[in-house]
């Protein structure tokens, strides 16, 4: 899951950032509107949690904008207004939850999944390749029912490319779905994952390979016996 987070104080927004990213989450931060506006339109996000009090406006002004553009992401607002008219103004400014300050992160997380349920969301819960399947709402290889330890990383990158899988999965997609836009990553960061991905994947005898071309992309497929 990709997260678009639009919060303005610094505290709650690592804190936040924290929490998601030990659930696999990636997190692009932006502090304000017009920063969020940015990433919105650069990004492809599975869900947006907006703060409404941002320091350049309220963050539901940010909804319609997004819905004229043809942006149909998921949208929680987090508010320290609880009143039931601001929760009202909310929903019929296209927001799709409501959480109000302050709030337990289990309750949000909870919340994240629920909207990703959603029909429009709807993604299959277990992928398979040779040997391999993939628990999507747990995060979880496995080969012949055996787990396979992978990092975070290698995780996002498994999913990624199982997604697609017998197609080329450009760099920029991986990179995207690996990586926050303002994580600091060296050139070859992306291969550096792959590699150890691949590495395992031999080893556990999956029935899968990922091959690549340079500067392009990578892809996997399953094994011809």
């Amino acid at each position: 899951m990709r997260v678009l987070l639009v919060e303005d104080e610094p505290e709650m927004a690592s804190a936040l950032r924290t929490v998601l990213a030990r659930h696999d989450m990636i997190v692009d931060h932006a502090a304000d509107l017009r920063e969020a506006e940015e990433m919105a339109a650069a990004g492809s996000h599975d869900v947006l949690v907006i703060d409404r009090q941002l320091p350049d406006g309220d963050g539901l002004s940010l909804i319609p904008t997004l819905r004229a553009g043809g942006n149909r992401v998921p949208v929680l607002v987090l508010t320290v207004r609880s009143e039931i008219a601001d929760r009202v103004m909310g929903l019929d400014h296209g927001a799709d939850d409501y959480l109000a300050k302050p709030f337990a992160f289990e309750e949000l997380l909870a919340r994240l999944r629920a909207l990703l349920r959603r029909p429009a969301n709807v993604q299959a819960e277990v992928v398979r390749a040779g040997r391999l399947s993939f628990d999507v709402p747990n995060r979880e290889a496995s080969i012949d029912g055996r787990v396979l330890e992978l990092t975070r990383r290698e995780t996002l990158v498994l999913e990624a490319l199982l997604r697609r899988v017998g197609r080329m999965v450009p760099r920029a997609v991986l990179m995207e779905a690996v990586f926050a836009l303002d994580d600091e990553v060296q050139p070859n960061a992306l291969d550096t994952q792959v590699s150890r991905l691949r590495r395992k994947l031999a080893d556990a005898e999956s029935g899968v390979i990922v091959n690549g071309v340079r500067g392009v992309g990578y892809l996997l497929r399953e094994e011809v016996p």
